[in-house]
């Protein structure tokens, strides 16, 4: 079973995110991974707290509470610029 660096889970799962904003199944075929690989790498992110929404969730309103909480929790300590931005980030 290989091992993959730090650096390389967080690629794949930077990939899960804006502007790329693929999904799983989509990022388990290109980078030729198990589907379960990622969503455990999807799951250990949201546990550290990184605001990783579904991919089938066209807009915040399909968000689950969890992933809204997240964002609250990420902009809490934002400015009005950086929170402007954020929100753009994520096409809010």
């Amino acid at each position: 079973m290989p091992r993959y660096s730090k650096e390389g889970r967080a690629a794949v799962v930077a990939k899960l995110l804006p502007p790329q904003r693929l999904s799983p199944q989509a990022v388990a075929a290109q980078e030729g991974l198990s589907l379960a690989t990622v969503y455990k790498w999807r799951k250990e992110a949201r546990i550290e707290g990184r605001c990783l929404p579904n991919a089938d969730a066209q807009d915040s309103t399909q968000w689950s509470s969890k992933d809204r909480f997240a964002a609250v929790l990420e902009t809490a300590a934002m400015n009005a610029v950086e929170t402007a931005a954020y929100c753009r980030r994520w096409g809010l």
